[in-house]
């Protein structure tokens, strides 16, 4: 249980954002955001979780059938079919003045201690997020909507719509993690990650 000073100090009014609008083609087409994980609840339920116990909003990012069930708000891609970036800017434009979180429907080993982090490091920051293996981890980030809207919303009319181009036009700054929270950015992308969760 928190105490009321360590919530006060981690509690920063923001939005999150879950990205379910992928097809999820390297699994067979599976709502990947509806798999469950090791404690028996699906993806969704486990982040929503999390960012209930930290007071941060939580909507769906990107529309699929089978979230309509869930009762969650959903936050449309602005605009469609660009993958990820149309998902990131309708996240910040619902998210206005907030800070906000932007993951991934296919992470299920995230903990409270990283979403804690990424809310509270870098105050300022436009971007926050992780890197592995080289690549920033855009999905596993938290984003300043006035200074990254002016940077995503030209890339929609580009031929180059990746997160991890946003990521250097903005200046991200690095969350440096440790060897377990490095652990925890495991996602769930193909039937061979899962093999691999059952296994260890």
């Amino acid at each position: 249980m928190m105490s009321d000073t360590r919530r006060r100090r981690i509690c920063v009014p923001a939005l999150a954002g879950i990205f379910v609008g992928g097809a999820g083609t390297r699994m067979g087409g599976v709502a990947k955001g509806l798999m469950r994980t090791a404690e028996g609840i699906t993806i969704i339920e486990r982040w929503r979780r999390i960012l209930e116990r930290l007071e941060v909003h939580v909507v769906l990012v990107g529309e699929r059938d089978e979230y309509a069930e869930i009762g969650m708000e959903i936050v449309a891609d602005e605009p469609p079919g660009i993958g990820p970036l149309g998902g990131l800017i309708g996240l910040l434009r619902r998210a206005k003045n907030a800070p906000a979180l932007a993951l991934g429907c296919d992470m299920p080993f995230i903990s409270v201690g990283l979403v804690e982090r990424l809310l509270t490091a870098s105050p300022g920051a436009p971007i926050v997020a992780p890197r592995r293996d080289g690549r920033w981890e855009p999905l596993c980030a938290r984003y300043d909507p006035a200074q990254v809207l002016p940077w995503a919303e030209p890339l929609a009319f580009t031929g180059d719509h990746s997160l991890n181009r946003l990521c250097r036009l903005a200046d991200a700054v690095e969350l440096a993690l440790s060897h377990r929270e490095e652990s925890e950015l495991r996602d769930w992308d193909t039937p061979e990650d899962l093999d691999r969760t059952r296994t260890c």
